[in-house]
């Protein structure tokens, strides 16, 4: 089927090195591969190399050695994802999407989006997704964890057993401005010597905070000021938290896969380089799959590699990725692999199945607060702004930069119980403590914006091949809004904004709805402006989901492991079986952590 494959022989001993193309990967014998060096497999690669015998190659997607420039017109050379000064600096995140650090996905046509196709950012970088998302640090509730661990049989994954990866993966930091954080998070619920940074906002808004603050107190309930929304019960109003420290993003690259752990002898890093099956290892009993076919070319004539491991090849790839390469290795659902002539090596439906993503859309009321109080109030339209704030930055890593948006808080909440939806629908969300809905407050003196987002959506997806070719995108169906549940809690949660901009602290500065919610003033043109407007929260999910190991249905088995094979096992978001209420990078991390410690006790 492929021309050009041809095998890579290995002899033991090598330096450690970052190896831009395949041809300069040295011969060594690798214990473990681990396929994505995004944000599991960098975790995954730093936790196994801290055994110096085992000796460990992770492959990496992204990047091309391109000249990027960035939103002021600077221009830096990439190597890896050093310099790329659009995911190093918090305040150009979204700059990131359809650049070449972007997999650059699209969806379907989406029946309950009217019919459009919205991008799915994935990151095409070392670090992955976490080196080009929104940053925002949300764990979930505990009863989303006990969920995992009652869906899959196995007390690991419930959350109290999980909180020692929590904090193993950590290092809270102070905010770069050093201000007073009493009463703005719980010490007790961080971790403060592990990898992954975290912090409060470095830059306040004063005239917005105050009132955001004073409006949850004058509203309490659904609103009601939490002081700690990761403390396992996130439900409130609490003070956001990032992966961000020091006035720069802190990415599972820059912390796990820092220049003193690629110094590692044992660890080889190859960027460049997609792998486009997973194969059976010959002269292995059964079915073993410990053999990685790559390339380091464009297109489907390129030629291929083959590199086998003497332990296990570990599938860190991401929702997208992960089922992308299952299913061209012919593991998948038979009927679908024989319609474009892939054939099946073994027969498991649930791949691509049980896509879940959450939706949002941004509402927004205009304020009228004196500008004075906040010099950076026209940050956006103001390029003298724009340049000093950049210099500000640059200078000593202080000033709005620091911050993504502007958003300092963010509300958790959940739809009463008394809603008429639950007369249709069982509730999706995991349990009481655990929200329908989020809402991240960015304001300015002259809007506050909510992003508005439904964290436990009832709508499934899937995602399937279009053809044979590896190299072409998948097709990606999310199903946004197919569920009457989800369109619900679109409309709760706009209601439950324009509430909360309704209580006394905003009445001497709101003005009014603004933008496309301006005229939605019933239930049916609500619908409208949530069909019409309504994106990706980049946080999709279950497409390789874990099961209990005699389930008629999953990918993975509690360890991880591929069911039914042997050699192979997978540890990225695309193994949850439900999204947690949260942005999932927290999750993914957890997983990592927990993927890496079950992986040495199997070999130790």
């Amino acid at each position: 089927m492929f021309s050009g494959i041809f095998i890579l022989p290995f002899i033991s001993g090598a330096l450690c090195s970052v190896y831009q193309q395949l041809s300069g990967l040295p011969n060594v014998t690798f214990d473990f591969i681990i396929v994505g060096g995004g944000t599991s497999g960098s975790v995954l690669a730093n936790r196994l190399t801290e055994i110096s015998s085992f000796e460990v190659l992770l492959i990496e997607a992204g990047p091309r050695s391109i000249f990027s420039v960035n939103f002021y017109g600077l221009i830096y050379f990439i190597a890896s994802n050093d310099g790329v000064i659009n995911s190093i600096v918090p305040g150009f995140a979204f700059n990131l999407a359809n650049t070449p650090f972007d997999w650059n996905f699209t969806t379907t046509p989406q029946a309950g989006l009217n019919g459009r196709v919205i991008g799915l950012q994935r990151g095409f970088i070392l670090g992955g997704s976490s080196s080009v998302n929104g940053m925002v640090y949300t764990r979930g509730s505990s009863s989303d964890f006990d969920r995992f661990a009652q869906v899959t049989g196995e007390p690991g994954w419930s959350w109290s057993r999980l909180l020692p990866y929590i904090y193993k993966n950590e290092k809270w930091v102070a905010p770069v401005d050093n201000h007073n954080t009493a009463g703005q998070f719980d010490p007790r619920f961080h971790g403060f010597n592990g990898f992954i940074k975290t912090s409060l906002p470095g830059i306040l808004n004063p005239a917005v905070d105050s009132r955001v603050l004073q409006a949850a107190n004058e509203l309490n309930g659904d609103f009601e000021f939490n002081v700690d929304m990761n403390s396992g019960s996130p439900l409130g109003t609490g003070w956001l938290q990032s992966t961000s420290g020091g006035g720069t993003r802190s990415s599972a690259a820059t912390s796990y896969l820092a220049p003193q752990f690629q110094a590692r002898p044992n660890l080889h890093i190859l960027l460049n380089t997609r792998v486009t099956r997973i194969l059976k290892t010959k002269g292995s009993n059964g079915l073993t799959l410990r053999t990685v076919e790559l390339t380091s070319g464009f297109d489907i004539t390129s030629p291929r590699a083959l590199v086998t491991a003497k332990k296990e090849v570990i599938l860190s790839c991401g929702t997208v990725g992960t089922p992308h390469i299952l299913l061209h290795s012919g593991i998948g659902d038979k009927k679908d692999l024989a319609a474009i002539n892939i054939p099946s090596v073994l027969d498991l439906p649930s791949v691509g199945k049980n896509f879940t993503d959450q939706p949002l859309f941004f509402p927004a009321f205009e304020l009228n607060i004196p500008n004075d109080i906040d010099p950076w109030a026209n940050l956006s339209t103001d390029p003298t702004l724009q340049a000093d704030s950049f210099a500000l930055w640059n200078a000593n890593r202080t000033g709005p930069l620091v911050n993504l948006n502007r958003a300092d808080h963010i509300v958790w909440g959940r739809l009463p119980n008394s809603s008429p939806i639950f007369q249709k629908f069982d509730d999706p969300s995991s349990g009481t403590n655990s929200a329908h809905w989020e809402i991240i407050l960015a304001g300015s003196p002259s809007v506050i914006s909510g992003v508005g987002t439904i964290v436990s959506p009832n709508s499934r997806g899937f995602l399937k091949l279009k053809n044979n070719n590896p190299f072409d995108s998948p097709l990606i169906n999310p199903a946004y809004f197919e569920s009457e549940f989800d369109l619900f809690t679109g409309r709760e949660t706009i209601k439950a904004f324009r509430r909360f901009v309704s209580a006394p602290a905003w009445k001497d500065v709101l003005i009014g709805p603004t933008g496309d919610i301006a005229n939605a003033t019933t239930d049916a043109l609500l619908d409208d402006f949530i069909r019409n407007t309504a994106l990706s929260a980049e946080h999709p999910v279950g497409t390789a989901s874990m099961s209990k190991r005699d389930a008629n249905w999953g990918v993975v088995n509690p360890d991880l492991l591929l069911k039914r094979a042997s050699g192979l096992r997978i540890a990225d978001a695309s193994i949850m079986p439900f999204v947690p209420c949260a942005h999932t990078q927290a999750s993914v991390y957890i997983i990592a952590e927990r993927a890496a410690d079950i992986i040495k006790a199997a070999w130790q």
